[in-house]
């Protein structure tokens, strides 16, 4: 029963954080570096950064979110901040958000059309 709310509690942290990435780059912004620094307080809590997420490659990325016990929902969501982060600032995380997607689409067994829509609108 403690495993289970020990994973409760992770699934919270990590909803919350991903709530509050997607909120930030919700709005269109010019990213300044107060901006920034708010996106990688939150990234903290995963030991990333936006410096370290422009140099991780896309398979440590997907690694490194399958270890801190991301799900397939969890890094849908995550790539979706990848691709609204990308959107007007001057670092492009499309490829890795592409790379993702495209884990989720391979590695769940379950085709998603929402994915599936998504990689068609980027790749656009």
């Amino acid at each position: 029963m403690l495993n289970k709310g020990l994973r409760d509690e992770k699934k919270v942290k990590i909803d919350t954080m991903l709530s509050t990435l997607l909120s930030l780059v919700f709005v269109p912004k010019f990213w300044n570096i107060e901006d920034t620094s708010l996106i990688d307080n939150q990234l903290t809590e995963i030991q990333l950064s936006s410096a370290i997420l422009q140099e991780i490659s896309e398979k440590d990325l997907i690694t490194l979110l399958s270890g801190y016990g991301f799900d397939w929902e969890d890094k849908e969501r995550f790539a979706d901040f990848l691709v609204d982060y990308s959107k007007g600032n001057s670092v492009d995380f499309i490829a890795k958000a592409i790379a993702v997607y495209v884990h989720i689409q391979a590695e769940s067994k379950a085709f998603s059309f929402g994915i599936f829509n998504k990689l068609a609108l980027i790749k656009n």
